[in-house]
């Protein structure tokens, strides 16, 4: 028979002795959940905080390859240096002094801003390629800024090749234009670089009433003094001062035989014709300063689209292709 479990009178309620071990059973599991719970809180917060001096898996490579950088870059100079050779015997070949023949003024001054722009973009595609190509390659970089760095290095080299070659053809360039400002007006280079800044002052103190009898000693200061009057009168705004266009007017009357008035004319036209050409001088300079721009944007351009082949073909993920 089974036996009868003791009961006990407890506020008038039976109380069975065999529920305390339940109770207790019911409590140490409720704790070892409470336990685990919080060992596994513990376990995942270490996980995910990154221990001081822990490697991150950042490569050690730097991100600028400069010896890449800088073959680009002399990739693209001698590239333009070529390509510019080549275009000088082109111009020369389609202009000619001969009347109706080789191009017109306006068709080479547009032809001329083309191909400098062609000049840009093939060396610049050439030389972004070749600093794409030879740069080190980065492992464990996110291919976003793999791209990115691939075109930073096109722009490095492009940017490279700009200063080393304005340092180099500075020289040069000046002496170009220097020559051909000395060609087209020689007599006047010439009483410029003989002269001061104070020698104007000069001339006007030391000015005579009868400039027939002041030059006839000596025609060459008369023409040394009126190339400083007319360069004088075009950088201040390219009209002589009243004085000063009497003065020209009695010289030339003396000097040619002509009437004051037939001198005071062609002292006008010569003045008209001066700003004339300093005006078209102005216009052909501004022309080429914008082709110059849009030719070294253009470069910039290609040379950083060109690395990002270059370097993707490097790494052989070109166009999504991976090679293996």
């Amino acid at each position: 028979m089974p036996q009868r479990r003791k009961c006990a009178e407890t506020d008038g309620r039976p109380y069975h002795l065999s529920q305390e071990p339940t109770l207790t059973l019911h409590i140490i599991a409720a704790l070892e959940t409470a336990i685990i719970a919080r060992l596994g809180e513990r376990i995942m917060i270490e996980s995910v905080v990154i221990q001081p001096g822990a490697d991150t898996g950042e490569p050690s490579v730097a991100g600028v390859s400069w010896p890449a950088v800088a073959a680009g870059a002399v990739v693209i100079c001698a590239l333009t240096l070529v390509l510019l050779a080549f275009g000088t015997g082109l111009g020369l070949s389609v202009v000619s002094p001969w009347s109706g023949a080789g191009v017109s003024a306006t068709t080479f001054k547009i032809g001329t801003g083309l191909y400098l722009i062609v000049i840009a973009m093939m060396a610049s595609s050439v030389g972004g390629y070749v600093a794409g190509r030879l740069r080190t390659r980065w492992i464990g970089v996110h291919s976003d800024e793999v791209y990115f760095r691939d075109t930073a290095h096109g722009f490095i080299a492009w940017a490279f090749a700009s200063v080393l070659g304005a340092v180099l053809l500075a020289s040069p360039a000046s002496s170009l234009i220097g020559g051909a400002a000395s060609g087209a007006g020689q007599a006047a280079a010439s009483a410029v670089s003989q002269s001061g800044p104070m020698d104007g002052y000069v001339d006007t103190l030391m000015r005579s009433d009868t400039p027939a009898s002041q030059n006839a000693g000596n025609a060459q200061d008369s023409r040394g003094e009126m190339a400083r009057l007319f360069i004088s009168s075009l950088r201040n705004g390219g009209e002589f001062k009243p004085a000063d266009r009497a003065y020209v007017s009695k010289v030339v009357a003396a000097r040619t035989g002509l009437s004051q008035a037939d001198a005071e004319k062609r002292v006008d036209e010569v003045v008209t014709q001066a700003k004339t050409d300093a005006d078209a001088a102005r216009k052909a300079a501004v022309q080429l300063a914008f082709w110059l721009t849009a030719s070294l944007l253009l470069g910039a351009f290609c040379a950083s689209l060109a690395a990002t082949e270059g370097g993707g073909l490097r790494d052989g993920t070109w166009r999504g292709k991976v090679r293996r």
